[in-house]
């Protein structure tokens, strides 16, 4: 498969990052197929965001993180392995929350692509700083 092409997987997993970064997350959100899951690492009853989640529920977490972070958002791509139907991505967010406190993370996701659509993602990160930076009064 030809890794340039825009209906690649490797390219679909890369777009949605892409589309996150420029504030696009209706974007990101349209290259999940509609029965999409998202899990994010962690404990569920230690994290909220921790667990497996639908494109929907992705979408109001999406929305939830929005309102509390001052220009969105930042996300890039800094390395990529694709092969077949499932893409590994290694990448770095960075956003200033309006009460001041700064995101900075490292994710490795892996992503399932079916179809054209982004199928499954398992996403891991540093599960304390997300508790520090969002979660903590």
């Amino acid at each position: 498969m030809d890794t340039t092409d825009a209906q690649s997987p490797r390219t679909i997993a890369e777009n949605f990052y892409r589309r996150f970064d420029a504030n696009d997350v209706a974007g990101a959100l349209d290259l999940m197929a509609d029965d999409a899951s998202f899990w994010i690492a962690g404990k569920p009853g230690a994290s909220p965001s921790a667990g497996e989640h639908s494109k929907d529920e992705m979408a109001a977490m999406f929305r939830r993180m929005g309102k509390r972070l001052r220009d969105g958002l930042r996300m890039q791509v800094k390395a990529v392995t694709a092969e077949g139907d499932r893409v590994a991505l290694e990448v770095q967010s960075h956003g200033e929350l309006l009460n001041g406190r700064v995101y900075d993370q490292e994710y490795h996701a892996l992503m399932l692509i079916r179809g054209g659509k982004i199928a499954a993602v398992r996403e891991y990160m540093d599960t304390q700083h997300v508790h520090d930076i969002w979660y903590r009064d």
